[in-house]
């Protein structure tokens, strides 16, 4: 079985502590600024810039963890930790997988953001 999409706990933590009409703001903010955080880890990726591509994933992890968004999150941490060319030589699969999992959480904030 896998883990849920967003950690509801989290998110429902998150919204009591800020407040619902603020929560929502921050899962804006967030739907707006994470597909540059990868688009900078595959701009990075591409330049071999692995300080550029730390901090993107760095960034990505932490966002993603103050929405409950746990297997995003662990997934840009293990790139955070990974070497530029380790990534490189794996054909760069950790960022489609990325992708493909930065998807469901954005149709689960969009959900969450709504309910």
């Amino acid at each position: 079985m896998s883990a849920p999409t967003i950690d509801r706990a989290t998110f429902d933590a998150l919204k009591e502590t800020t407040g619902a009409e603020f929560a929502a703001e921050l899962v804006d903010t967030f739907l707006e600024e994470a597909p540059t955080m990868l688009h900078d880890l595959r701009d990075a990726l591409a330049a071999q810039d692995a300080d550029k591509f730390r901090r993107a994933a760095h960034s990505l992890k932490s966002n993603c963890n103050t929405f409950g968004a746990l297997t995003l999150g662990t997934m840009a941490r293990q790139l955070e930790l990974t070497s530029v060319s380790a990534v490189t030589e794996s054909g760069a699969q950790p960022l489609a997988a990325l992708a493909d999992e930065y998807s469901r959480v954005a149709a689960a904030l969009t959900e969450l953001r709504h309910a």
